[in-house]
Order: structure tokens, then C-alpha cells, then sequence
């Protein structure tokens, strides 16, 4: 009877620790990989910055120090190195506010020379802070105030990269009693592909052997496109800019089954309206049977993007 009773209470004692003892989160799920690189592989933004509350300040006195500071985040899934981005401040007189204030400033500073884009283990990107600083505001003698738009100004190269499937069927038209794996059909791409430009569709046709492919490019941001060659992205607002340098985009594109040709041929396309295409043909040599595959398109291009704030620099009281 005593050896019952004592084990009943070591029972007891035992379901008292485990229900104390922690107990697993109900949000704290194991990572889900597949949608974690989905959402670091998918996307339309690129770098995007912002002003922190009252740095700069609406209203300030002249011979005070003005500070802005500027939050850059790489919401893309390009990694970012020191020469690859830079903010600078335009939009007022040197004369009153320091030319020190305009000096670019590399996005990737502070942070070990790189500015990590989204991943499968970061799926937010990173984010760094900038801090733009005029030692001293002198207005001009007679002038009690001044209201100057501040102009952010953000360029950065990015690079982005699209591998939709696709079914390539060298006996399309030819009748057959196989059962095809795949049909070819058009791809719809409208999630993007972690940057500001990227692939909206790719029309997939057959002619005989040929694959033909009809890539559509896009930009989805606000900002504008700039050709990855022969624009200083550390002096966007400086740098004279011509036509040929506007709405330029690199490409490549690849199959790992064989060569692809493409049009333009100087692997350059312009965009028109915020959107171009390019057009491939890909010659099978091997398999006779349908297939599908990934078709590798990589995007080169600088890009540039901007926001304002509107201040106000009034006389210091006592002044003369």
C-alpha cells in the first residue's frame, strides 16, 4: 500500500515539472525553405531610402548645424559592394548650406563593404544609415529666410535574374502517340524577380526544331533605368547624361542544353514606356522528345531614384 501511494506521488510530481517546464511557441514554426527562397527570389523593389523623422528638421535657424540622416534599405536580392550605390543631396545653395552637405555617400559604408540583398536566410534585405552633416547654415545678409526642396538622390547598379521553365518541343507539329511531358506555352512573370527591372513574360513558340522566345523586360519602379556602361553612378546628378545612356538594360541568356541566339545583338535593349523586348531562337540538336527547362536571363543596369523634402532656414533672433 505505501509502495502504491509513493509511486502515485512521483506520478504527480513528474506531470507537475513537465507542465511548468517551457513549452514550444506556437509561433515559433521551423523554417519553411521553399517559401523563404520563393520570397527572396520574387519582388519588384531595388534599393529604397528614407529620411529619419526630423533629420533634417522643417524649421532651423540659421548658423546651427543641419544633419540628415538617410536609411538605405536593399530590398532586392542583389548584394550591393562600396562603388555599386551612392546617395548624395542636391536641390539648394552651396553658398548657405556647405558643399560638404552634397558629398555622395556610398550605400555600403559601415557595413564591411557590402549591403546584403534578400536571401533565403534574410528574406528582408539589409539596411544601413548615412548621415549627411553642414558644420554651419549662413544665410546671405538681408535674406530672413530660406526654403530650399532637398533632393535624395539614389544610383545604384543592379543586376537581376530570371529563370523561368520552359517546354521546348522539337516534334510540336508532328504527329505522334507519345504521351509529351510538357506543352509549349507562354510564361506569365508578373511577381517580378527581387529587382526594380525584371522579366514580365516570355512567349515561347516552335518552328520546326527552333524555339523561339519572346522576352518581355520591364521596368516595374518609379526610378529610371540607366545604362549599365558609361554613366558615373557616383555623380548621377552631376554626370551629363545623354539619350544613349536612358533606358538601356544588359543581357544574357542562356540555355544549359545548348547556344541561344538573340536579338539585339549587341545584347542591349531599349526600353520604351518602361518595357522592351528581346527576341531568341535556340536551335535543339539533341533531344528528339519535348522538354522542359530553365531559361536563364540575367539583367544588367544602373538605376537611379529620388524622393524630396521641402525645409525651412530662418534668421537667428538678434542678428543684424
Amino acid at each position: 500500500m505505501k509502495k502504491g501511494i509513493i509511486l502515485g506521488l512521483l506520478l504527480v510530481s513528474l506531470l507537475l515539472i513537465v507542465s511548468c517546464g517551457p513549452q514550444p511557441n506556437a509561433g515559433d514554426q521551423p523554417l519553411d525553405t521553399e517559401a523563404a527562397l520563393r520570397e527572396a527570389s520574387t519582388g519588384i523593389q531595388g534599393v529604397e531610402t528614407s529620411l529619419l523623422p526630423n533629420y533634417p528638421p522643417n524649421l532651423l535657424y540659421d548658423e546651427n548645424e543641419l544633419i540628415a540622416i538617410v536609411e538605405v534599405k536593399n530590398k532586392g536580392n542583389s548584394d550591393l559592394e562600396l562603388q555599386d550605390c551612392f546617395v548624395e543631396i542636391t536641390g539648394f545653395d552651396p553658398n548657405i548650406i556647405g558643399e560638404d552637405f552634397r558629398s555622395p555617400k556610398s550605400c555600403a559604408v559601415n557595413m564591411g563593404g557590402k549591403l546584403e540583398g534578400k536571401n533565403v536566410y534574410n528574406v528582408k534585405g539589409s539596411a544601413n544609415q548615412l548621415e549627411f552633416i553642414s558644420s554651419r547654415v549662413t544665410l546671405p545678409r538681408g535674406v530672413y529666410e530660406y526654403e530650399p526642396k532637398l533632393n535624395i538622390l539614389t544610383c545604384y547598379r543592379y543586376t537581376t535574374r530570371a529563370n523561368p521553365s520552359v517546354c521546348i518541343d522539337p516534334a510540336f507539329y508532328q504527329v505522334t502517340s507519345e504521351q509529351k511531358s510538357c506543352r509549349p506555352e507562354n510564361v506569365i512573370m508578373s511577381n517580378g524577380q527581387g529587382g526594380p527591372v525584371g522579366v514580365s513574360y516570355v512567349g515561347v513558340n516552335m518552328v520546326g526544331s527552333k524555339a523561339i522566345f519572346e522576352i518581355n523586360v520591364k521596368n516595374f519602379g518609379s526610378g529610371r533605368v540607366l545604362s549599365p556602361e558609361g554613366v558615373d553612378i557616383r555623380n548621377c546628378a552631376q554626370d551629363e547624361l545623354q539619350y544613349r545612356d536612358l533606358d538601356k538594360v544588359g543581357f544574357e541568356v542562356r540555355v544549359s542544353s545548348g547556344h541561344v541566339n538573340c536579338r539585339p545583338s549587341d545584347h542591349f535593349v531599349r526600353l520604351s514606356n518602361g518595357q522592351g523586348k528581346i527576341i531568341c531562337n535556340y536551335e535543339n540538336s539533341g533531344a528528339p522528345n519535348a522538354f522542359e527547362t530553365p531559361l536563364q536571363i540575367e539583367l544588367d543596369y544602373n538605376y537611379i531614384d529620388s524622393f524630396s523634402k521641402t525645409i525651412k532656414i530662418i534668421e537667428t533672433p538678434g542678428n543684424e
